[in-house]
């Protein structure tokens, strides 16, 4: 009866839940429509079956954890749509989280953000037409704006970086002479005063002289050139003058004495940061201080950073040495095969006969040997020894132990390869008043190779090697009872230059023991032929040999540089880098007296020569011949 009572019980309880499951229709055809791939139509039914049955907690806990879901969907991609500046398609799936979570606190903070990212990309579009029109300062106001708005913002820090840049170089860039300065012309004065002679180039070319007050433009000055640009025809009366230059402008060259205190007063220095990757920042610096005599440097150890302080044409010099050291390390594999043959021939033939007849077994005795012990002897008391035996032994063997390891090492360093035991040996100490002490060190046993590679031009490798097999002979006891060991060793020391990939054997580390023993019966051992059956023979040859095959492989090795890396002009002795005459100019020509140390060079400048309208013919060259009025021109 009672099993029937729980059997009606278990089928209302079942029927009850399956009214119960019958009767959410919304949760049933939400979980269809999502399976379905169609999730908004899903939630939408989810949200009205939620209306119609608020108590369905199963329909409450199903909604949401899809809601979030679809959510958190929809604000990664318009988190990638912001990323792309596709701000319309932002904002519409902004929408649709909104549309399904109104309260959802990320979706209003990036929908609320979104103005200012249009913002943002209007500012950056403005700064990057400003940069293209050669406006860095526009362009610098425009990103400014945007990162004090967004102080993170990727895209205007990109931005910021080229305006640097180009602001960097128009900074760093040489000041020029105009087209002016390349015009041909022809000069003749002898013993004419300079001022006359920079009136005469003004006049032909435009371009404006300012004097520094200790120039004395009285001074005489004789100069011949035919057929040359305004710009090496001021260089040469500046080199003969002791004058040095320096460019102001397109058009206006300011002239000084070419004195150390003058140029200390108007030389300009750069300032150049090298971020050195291989070469040792203290080492680069000790070699610029030698060659290029710059004072102002400082080292960062922690970036490996070299700082110079120093003229451009110094910076550009140090620019090009640098090149040629800051190279990565070349590096080695060294495959390495170390093989220990080993021969044993052993021959052990014969009858092993007993050597000893005891009479009486010294064993039995408690004291010394008396007479009561000799009346005693039964057969108990007589042994002999050994045992006969006949000995039929014959045993060849070859052992090969093989090593092969495979290293790689820096160049000109140190590689170690140990293959082997590290045997304990202890040391006793006693001390007074104090006691016996232990310590232990360890020795080390087996294969021990030391390899030291230089990479070297033309793919050739320089290996020193050091090879040690050692191995341990025989064990000793002190009488105080501590061990011992006797280590035998073969060494082998060498230099050798191989090729990338060639391999080099070191074999005739050779040990060669034979040892041969016999035993038989005095007398009848030694007679012809029968001799054998009275007697055993031993004979034993171990030969061991050590082979060494090493092979290098260069894994990165330093290129030849160009010549145009290795072979440089590096200017003078008192003008490192430079080409004399002082400035930011054209280099000077050799008739130009160097410079002392310290002074502004120019570096070399291209430019091309002014183009002649056809409405305007190219001025005759201008020649003021001996004994004419000074500054009159006239034609040749």
């Amino acid at each position: 009866m009672q099993h029937a009572n729980l059997t009606l019980l278990l089928a209302a309880l079942l029927g009850t839940a399956g009214l119960a499951g019958c009767a959410s229709p919304g949760l049933t055809e939400g979980q269809a429509l999502i399976g379905s791939g169609s999730t908004e139509a899903g939630l939408a039914r989810l949200q009205a079956g939620m209306a119609e049955e608020p108590g369905n907690i199963e329909l409450k806990s199903y909604y949401y954890t899809q809601r979030e879901k679809l959510a958190s969907q929809w604000l990664t991609q318009a988190q990638r749509e912001i990323e792309q500046a596709n701000f319309v398609a932002a904002e519409a799936t902004l929408n649709k989280v909104l549309s399904i979570h109104p309260d959802n606190p990320r979706a209003k903070v990036l929908l609320a953000s979104l103005e200012g990212e249009v913002t943002n990309k209007r500012l950056l579009d403005e700064a990057r037409t400003a940069l293209s029109q050669n406006n860095p300062a526009l362009a610098a106001d425009k990103v400014q704006q945007v990162l004090t708005q967004s102080p993170g913002h990727a895209g205007a820090i990109d931005m910021q970086r080229k305006i640097q840049l180009v602001r960097a170089q128009e900074e760093n860039a040489p000041r020029e002479l105009g087209p002016g300065s390349q015009k041909t012309i022809t000069l003749e004065f002898r013993d004419s005063q300079l001022r006359n002679v920079f009136d005469m180039i003004s006049r032909q070319s435009g371009i404006n002289f300012v004097f520094d007050k200790d120039v004395r433009l009285d001074t005489k000055a004789t100069l011949f050139a035919r057929n040359t640009t305004v710009n090496e025809a001021i260089s040469m009366l500046l080199g003969t003058g002791q004058l040095a230059k320096k460019v102001m402008g397109p058009s206006t060259l300011l002239v000084y004495p070419d004195t150390p205190i003058k140029q200390k007063q108007y030389q300009e220095l750069m300032v150049k940061s090298f971020y050195l990757g291989n070469a040792d920042a203290k080492s680069t610096m000790a070699m610029l201080r030698v060659l290029i005599k710059t004072k102002d440097m400082y080292v960062d150890e922690r970036l490996n950073q070299l700082v110079i302080r120093d003229t451009p044409e110094a910076i550009r010099l140090a620019e090009k040495i640098i090149a040629t050291q800051d190279l990565a390390e070349p590096e080695v594999m060294l495959h390495v095969d170390v093989l220990e043959v080993k021969r044993t021939k052993l021959l052990d033939l014969g009858v092993q006969y007993p050597n000893q007849f005891t009479v009486i077994n010294p064993g039995s005795l408690t004291s010394a040997l008396t007479l009561e012990n000799l009346k005693n002897i039964n057969a108990s008391s007589i042994s002999v020894s050994p045992a006969p035996a006949v000995n039929i032994q014959q045993d060849n063997s070859d052992v090969n132990i093989l090593a092969n390891p495979r290293i790689r090492v820096k160049n000109r360093e140190k590689a170690k390869i140990h293959i082997g035991d590290k045997l304990p040996v202890i040391t006793t100490t006693s001390t007074a008043n104090v006691g016996i002490s232990e310590s232990v060190a360890y020795l080390d046993v087996g294969l021990k190779l030391d390899v030291e590679p230089s990479v070297l031009m033309r793919d050739d490798v320089q290996i020193k090697v050091n090879l040690e097999v050692s191995n341990i002979v025989k064990e000793i006891r002190s009488l105080s009872g501590t061990l011992t060991y006797q280590i035998g060793t073969r060494n082998a020391t060498t230099v050798l230059r191989l090729k990338d990939g060639e391999t080099q054997v070191l074999a005739g580390l050779i040990s060669e023991e034979e040892r041969g023993s016999s035993s038989g019966i005095p007398g009848l051992a030694d007679l012809p032929i029968l001799g054998h059956l009275f007697a055993s023979k031993s004979n034993e040859t171990i030969k061991t040999e050590i082979i060494l095959l090493i092979t290098p492989y260069i894994l990165r090795n330093a290129q030849a540089q160009q010549p145009a890396l290795t072979e440089f002009r590096g200017g003078t002795e008192n003008s490192i880098g430079g080409g004399g005459g002082g400035g930011s100019s054209a280099p000077a020509s050799p008739a130009i007296a160097p410079p002392t140390r310290g002074q502004i060079s120019a570096p070399d400048l291209v430019v091309e020569p002014p183009a002649t309208p056809d409405s305007e013919p190219e001025p005759e060259p201008v020649s003021v011949p001996a004994g004419l009025p000074q500054a009159q021109p006239v034609q040749p």
